[in-house]
Parts: C-alpha cells; sequence; structure tokens
C-alpha cells in the first residue's frame, strides 16, 4: 500500500494503491494503515488504485469494502479507480458493486435494468 497526499486548503485527496495479489491477513493491517493516515484529518477523497491487482477476488472485494468502511468512518469516501471488468462483475455477483462504481453515476450493475413502476410519483 502507498499513501501520497495532494490538494489545497478546500480539496484533500489520498491516493491508495493495491498491489498484484491481496491476503486476507492483509486487510486488517491495510485498514489500521488508512485509519491511521485519515484519523484527524479534515475529511476528503481516499483514491484506490486497483489497477495492478493481477487477479481479483472475493478478498479484493472484501479488502475494498473493508477500506471503504474504514475512510467512511472517519469522514472520508473512497473512490476505486483501474477496476477492471473482472472485479466489477465479482463485486456485482457479491452484491457490493458500489465498492468499485460511483453510486452518483446511477448505473446499474450487470446489465439489471430498473423498471418503474406506474404507481410511483414523477421524478
Amino acid at each position: 500500500m502507498s499513501l501520497t497526499v495532494a490538494g489545497g486548503p478546500t480539496r484533500v485527496e489520498i491516493s491508495l494503491a493495491l498491489g498484484p495479489v491481496v491476503a486476507r491477513s492483509d486487510i486488517g493491517g491495510l485498514c489500521a494503515g488508512l485509519a491511521e493516515r485519515l484519523r484527524g484529518g479534515p475529511g476528503g477523497t481516499v483514491v484506490c488504485d486497483v489497477a495492478r491487482v493481477a487477479r481479483p477476488d472475493v478478498v479484493t472485494v472484501e479488502a475494498l469494502a473493508r477500506l471503504r468502511l474504514t475512510a467512511r468512518r472517519l469522514g472520508w469516501r473512497l473512490v476505486v479507480t483501474g477496476a477492471g471488468p473482472a472485479l466489477v462483475e465479482l463485486a456485482g455477483l457479491l452484491g457490493l458493486v458500489e465498492v468499485v462504481r460511483e453510486a452518483e453515476k446511477w448505473e446499474q450493475p450487470g446489465g439489471v435494468q430498473e423498471v418503474v413502476d406506474a404507481g410511483d410519483p414523477p421524478a
């Protein structure tokens, strides 16, 4: 894991990169290291680059979910970049696609179509 800080007085951004392999035994240390770095900070965005992850698996998704939770608990937002189709698909199968996709995009995972109920009020 590497951390760098960028930004000015109004924006703080911390970069985090995951290596080619994430082991379940690494997750606690990743979260503790991130919490230590974020604690007492002004809040902002943690950008987690997963482009180097060689073979995304359930442990990778778990690590991202726990890192996101750690950031949120400390008033930060975690954004994942570099997620390939395999990681996005796996996160979707686990019901955690929001971990690797921005919720603000309002995209439905894996070809799911949103159905509008005639009884719903207009948007």
